[in-house]
């Protein structure tokens, strides 16, 4: 694994938030990886290992993941939030463009940033998910965020991913559930594995109204500025064909590509994400 060193930022309500900085070229932006709803830096240690040196890549960890502080008041567990936390990052790492590589709620951010900001995308790389969520996928997500599960070994922490998983990885070996696990779990101070985040972010989607969508087409529109890379699963239960058709139809500059044999979501290490990445950087660098 390429080295990396661990930095901080703050946000404006005052948390102390981490993310991970690989070294890379300075002339030309960084590619900054945004996790999904429940993982944290770690989820994209092997795009960034693949690309540091000739990238610089920037992992942040959104508040409640990680290394990073868990918020107060968990109502700020939210995508409009986080935007703000991460416009706190652009400031105090004197960054100005990004090409946005945004994972599941990653792209969520992506695409708000890019109605607000546009000028701080220098591409995009939307990874299963738009601004239409399937039904099906959303309640699957609800059904596990926040469980707080643990386990005694990894390999009981492996076969519980691979349980409520495997309709998303079918291909997995126990292997890759053993790395997985070590991607989204952590050893806690009783010894037992737990997952790496404040089961608080579940909150928002029990209070009333939080199941409410909002109408993301707007802020996909923010990104027809800039080259985009649309992913889609193959057997993703979050981001529906049509949607994905849809969105490369409303982007001018856009590729869509589909990983095959994987769902909700790709991890960027398929020979077919990899390959759509690197066109998309050939065309920024």
């Amino acid at each position: 694994m390429s080295e990396f060193a661990d930095r901080f930022w703050t946000s404006r309500d005052g948390l102390k938030l981490h993310y991970r900085d690989y070294a890379g070229r300075d002339d030309r932006p960084p590619v900054l990886c945004l996790h999904g709803l429940t993982r944290n830096a770690r989820d994209a240690e092997g795009l960034a290992a693949r690309l540091a040196g000739e990238w610089r890549v920037l992992c942040p960890e959104m508040r409640g993941r990680g290394d990073s502080a868990y918020a107060r008041d968990s109502a700020t567990y939210n995508p409009l939030q986080y935007v703000e936390d991460l416009g706190e990052l652009f400031e105090q790492a004197g960054l100005e463009r990004a090409v946005f590589v945004g994972t599941s709620l990653g792209g969520l951010m992506a695409m708000i940033m890019a109605l607000t900001h546009p000028q701080r995308l220098a591409g995009v790389v939307l990874n299963d998910v738009g601004p239409e969520i399937d039904p099906a996928g959303l309640e699957r997500i609800r059904g596990y965020v926040g469980q707080g599960r643990n386990f005694p070994t990894w390999m009981h922490a492996a076969r519980a991913l691979e349980e409520s998983q495997k309709i998303a990885f079918p291909d997995n070996e126990i292997s890759d559930w053993l790395v997985m696990a070590k991607k989204v779990m952590v050893v806690g101070g009783n010894g037992r594995i737990h997952f790496d985040y404040d089961m608080k972010i579940a909150e928002p989607f029990a209070r009333p109204g939080g199941e409410a969508g909002v109408d993301m087409w707007p802020a996909l529109a923010g990104l027809k500025h800039c080259p985009a890379l649309l992913l889609r699963g193959e057997l993703s239960d979050v981001l529906s064909p049509a949607t994905h058709q849809r969105m490369a139809a409303s982007l001018p500059d856009a590729q869509a590509v589909e990983v095959p044999r994987v769902g909700h979501a790709p991890t960027l290490d398929e020979p077919v994400a990899a390959a759509a990445i690197d066109q998309l950087l050939a065309r920024i660098a």
